[in-house]
């Protein structure tokens, strides 16, 4: 059940030190009760576990959808995660390839920005979050240039993160938009709303819950 892996990852985010409770600022400028950052699960055992994750969320989506042909992996971060994402789906029994691009094209040898699978048919994007959708934009891009389908986003936390159009009473998460904006789903391991009914179960988390609630209701992180 989807409950039960986000859940499970969020149990998972915190033995880590991935997802930390107190008073933090955002990128945004914001205050939040919760930092989330997928950067420190950056040794063999948590990134395969992450992955493992990854690739239990893929197969259950692919319950429902058309099967994605390949993973992409944005710069920076994104290259680890589609990587091992690839690794713990083919240990799982579906084999995908993946593929990645460079920050800056490559002038020698094979040239070009993009390194692994060729993009063709459906491709899955794999990030940790996002923000103000910038990666996603450039990802789409990049898959609609190679002849090929941007058909999915797969990211750890879906922060319900106001969008670029923050200033707006009514305005988009960052996912939302990029669900509006580009006509495909976002499919993510946990949302603040997951985060909100753990603490619920969690009582040790009490305060954090309502501090978190609060900021849910006033539009989110």
């Amino acid at each position: 059940m989807m409950k039960d892996l986000s859940h499970e990852f969020i149990q998972f985010a915190l033995d880590t030190g991935a997802l930390r409770f107190g008073e933090f600022k955002t990128k945004a400028g914001r205050l939040s009760p919760y930092f989330f950052n997928a950067g420190l699960f950056h040794d063999g055992e948590g990134l395969g576990r992450l992955a493992g994750f990854y690739a239990d969320r893929l197969l259950q989506v692919e319950e429902t959808v058309p099967k994605f042909d390949v993973l992409f992996g944005p710069a920076y971060k994104g290259i680890t995660l589609a990587s091992a994402m690839a690794v713990a789906c083919a240990q799982k029994g579906r084999n995908i390839p993946f593929a990645f691009n460079r920050k800056e094209a490559k002038d020698h040898g094979e040239g070009g920005n993009l390194v692994g699978a060729p993009l063709t048919g459906r491709v899955a994007i794999v990030d940790d979050v996002i923000s103000a959708g910038t990666s996603v934009r450039e990802s789409v891009e990049i898959i609609r240039a190679a002849g090929a389908e941007p058909a999915g986003v797969f990211i750890a936390l879906d922060r319900m993160e106001r969008g670029g159009n923050a200033e707006q009473v009514a305005a988009l998460s960052a996912v939302d938009e990029v669900r509006q904006r580009y006509e495909m789903e976002v499919h993510a391991l946990a949302t603040l709303d997951d985060l909100l009914a753990y603490l619920t179960q969690h009582v040790e988390h009490s305060s954090t819950r309502n501090a978190s609630g609060e900021a849910t209701s006033a539009g989110g992180y």
